[in-house]
């Protein structure tokens, strides 16, 4: 009997399934591209369909960096640059020293191989090019110092280096602010003692007289006399008694800061210095110079003009402020 044939259903094909899934592949594939084609071209569309001015300041930035990135790359090659050439200084250095070394140590093996004489001419020599080489440098030394010598200083002298007392025939200047001026001190004190016997008679009633006299050539001269008694023992052995009056101190004062010539003036021809000093006599009149501390350059050059004419210069120093006086206590001028 025959049986019937049974009809079995084919399994789905493999080649099929495989289609589809690279099918399916591929688009994921092409969506995947799709996509980052649009995120890559988006902003640069934005920018360059909406907003030219960030376009601008994005190209202003790319040149920006370009010449910053230009500067670095100079600065690197100008480092590079500067380091080969202290290696090659460093190198040429180190063969210097290498030579010399070398050097050293055949001159040094050398004179180990000559005997005891020949030793001794040879350390002779080298001695003698040694101090040629020094000679050599002390003339070069000596040339520039030649080449640059300086202005000689010249030390003027004068005569009559030792001070000697003013006993008489002494005439007073003021030198003050750089001006001098004739002080007519002898005349002053001869219109003081007119003055005083005239005014004398005030010391019976006080133990003290204070007066002035002048002006004169631009002074006045304000002094003070004290009364002194004379004691009992004084009246017994000289047999005179009463009082005396006694000038205890003098001051000059002058009635301007301006008094005199300016330095400059004073020794040129004609002025009032030369004429006070055409009136007298060198040798037997001596010049005193009362010097501020303000004129002392300025009493150079007057003392050496005086020393030229022959006179005999005598200094009295002062600060500034203080007056000329005296008194009998006081000591005198030494003049030069």
């Amino acid at each position: 009997m025959h049986r019937p044939t049974q009809q079995r259903d084919e399994p789905l094909g493999h080649d099929s399934f495989l289609d589809i899934v690279a099918n399916m592949v591929g688009i994921l594939i092409i969506l995947v591209m799709v996509m980052g084609m649009r995120v890559k071209n988006a902003p640069l569309a934005a920018i360059s369909g909406g907003d030219s001015q960030s376009a601008a300041e994005l190209h202003k930035d790319l040149a920006t960096e370009e010449s910053l990135r230009g500067e670095a790359l100079a600065a690197a090659e100008e480092t590079g640059s500067l380091q080969r050439e202290t290696l090659l200084q460093r190198r040429n250095r180190d063969a210097l020293a290498v030579v010399t070394s070398a050097l050293e140590q055949e001159i040094q093996a050398r004179r180990e191989r000559m005997d005891a004489e020949t030793q001794e001419l040879f350390d002779l020599g080298r001695s003698l090019t040694q101090s040629r080489f020094e000679l050599e440098e002390l003339k070069r030394q000596r040339a520039e110092v030649e080449s640059t010598r300086p202005e000689p200083i010249v030390v003027e002298s004068y005569p009559t280096p030792l001070s000697r007392t003013v006993s008489a025939g002494e005439v007073h200047f003021q030198l003050s602010g750089g001006r001098i001026v004739l002080v007519p001190l002898e005349q002053l004190v001869a219109q003081l003692k007119q003055n005083a016997e005239r005014q004398k008679y005030r010391l019976l009633d006080a133990p003290e007289l204070t007066d002035t006299v002048g002006p004169l050539g631009g002074f006045r001269l304000r002094y003070t006399l004290q009364r002194h008694d004379l004691s009992a023992e004084t009246a017994m052995l000289t047999g005179r008694s009463g009082s005396y009056a006694r000038l205890e101190r003098w001051t000059l004062v002058p009635v301007s800061s301006q008094l005199g010539e300016p330095v400059d003036e004073a020794l040129a021809e004609g002025s009032e210095f030369r004429q006070a000093v055409a009136k007298l006599r060198p040798g037997r009149e001596t010049i005193t110079i009362w010097t501020y501390q303000d004129s002392f350059a300025s009493f150079r050059r007057i003392k050496k003009e005086l020393y030229e004419l022959g006179f005999s210069v005598a200094a009295r120093p002062l600060p500034l402020g203080v007056p000329i006086s005296g008194s009998p206590e006081g000591s005198k001028s030494a003049a030069e």
